[in-house]
């Protein structure tokens, strides 16, 4: 393995529009397309080769590897501008590593197929906003459509705090500082704590990691600011539960109420394989904080949300999943063995006929 090579196998998942590229000892680089796990024809990789993977894109952020990492986040760009999300790990004492092809444009909504509702949740004046999924179902992609929508509409001062730096933005109506933990700034609530001291309009966290992350961001909600972040969660019950459930239990109630001042929307995805095989589409909640969903944050009516966000489709323009997954069965854009598998409903087919 050399640079070279390196460079032509990303090249072709880039051409290819692949989503993900594993490089793993005794293996051939794997291929993820359209949800599947292609292996390639490729020679097996071997200890040396995977080192050097991982020794060239530490070179690519003028950093070194370290003798006793474990595991780690970075990026890695390529000359024609192709950039990927690198993680790297120690697996049976050898090191892998799985790289997230990031597309060199940032979609608009129309393009990523996502609710106009999106405009308006992004015309809060502060508060907190949250995109949540399972990994690889769309969270950096659709967040930054989000934050790229403001940059192209509104005078703001946007802030990003991100591990590693995914998409890049280029200042429009606002202007965009973009801070990468690890080389920018030592951790994602140092950078929170100094984003308070530079004028600040919007402020971009890639995750909420840990309860300082959480408490930091609904600070900053607090005092003016509009917050985005991402929770690897399924829907904005589990999303509230999460963030709840990561303080003591004693202060847990003071949490709720406060969540429930400053969450502005919830934005829940999945993606699923389209009727055709040919492509895959996101399946979207919105739930945006209306007075009668602050009421069950604040009383821990957890349950009720559901119910709540389908009554709310007309006025607030908000989804369930399971209302999505109705709407793109209808189209014939999905079958209906594919609804079900993403739905967390035992009674699917029965609301699909009631439609």
């Amino acid at each position: 393995m050399d640079s070279k090579i390196l460079n032509q196998i990303l090249e072709i998942a880039f051409a290819k529009r692949v989503s993900d590229v594993h490089f793993e000892v005794g293996s051939p680089p794997f291929f993820r397309a359209h949800g599947q796990l292609l292996r390639s024809k490729l020679a097996n990789l071997t200890a040396e080769d995977t080192q050097f993977i991982a020794a060239t894109i530490m070179k690519n952020n003028k950093r070194n590897l370290p003798d006793d990492f474990t595991e780690f986040d970075a990026s890695y760009s390529l000359a024609n501008s192709g950039r990927f999300r690198v993680s790297v790990f120690k697996q049976r004492g050898h090191i892998g590593i799985v790289m997230r092809v990031i597309p060199p444009e940032i979609g608009s909504f129309s393009d990523l197929k996502l609710p106009k509702v999106l405009g308006e949740i992004v015309k809060a004046p502060n508060g907190l906003v949250l995109v949540t999924g399972p990994t690889g179902n769309g969270k950096s992609t659709t967040l930054a459509s989000m934050i790229n929508y403001i940059n192209e509409k509104y005078a703001y001062n946007i802030i990003t705090i991100e591990d590693p730096i995914e998409f890049l933005f280029s200042s429009s109506k606002s202007c965009v500082i973009q801070r990468e933990v690890g080389i920018d700034t030592t951790d994602f609530g140092s950078a929170l704590k100094a984003s308070l001291r530079m004028d600040p309009d919007v402020i971009m966290v890639g995750e909420l990691r840990d309860v300082e992350t959480i408490d930091a961001c609904i600070k900053a909600s607090e005092t003016g600011h509009l917050v985005f972040s991402t929770l690897h969660t399924q829907n904005a019950a589990s999303t509230i539960n999460r963030i709840v459930g990561n303080f003591p239990p004693d202060s847990q109630k003071i949490i709720r109420q406060r969540l429930a001042d400053i969450l502005v929307a919830t934005v829940s995805l999945r993606l699923v394989e389209s009727k055709d095989g040919e492509k895959l589409l996101p399946v979207v909640e919105v739930m945006r904080t209306t007075t009668t969903i602050q009421a069950c944050i604040r009383e821990g009516n957890l349950n009720d949300i559901e119910s709540h966000i389908e009554k709310g489709t007309a006025q607030y323009q908000m989804q369930s999943m399971d209302q999505h997954l109705i709407q793109l069965c209808n189209k014939g854009l999905i079958s209906m063995r594919e609804a079900k598998r993403v739905s967390n409903s035992m009674d699917l087919e029965r609301k699909l006929t009631f439609t």
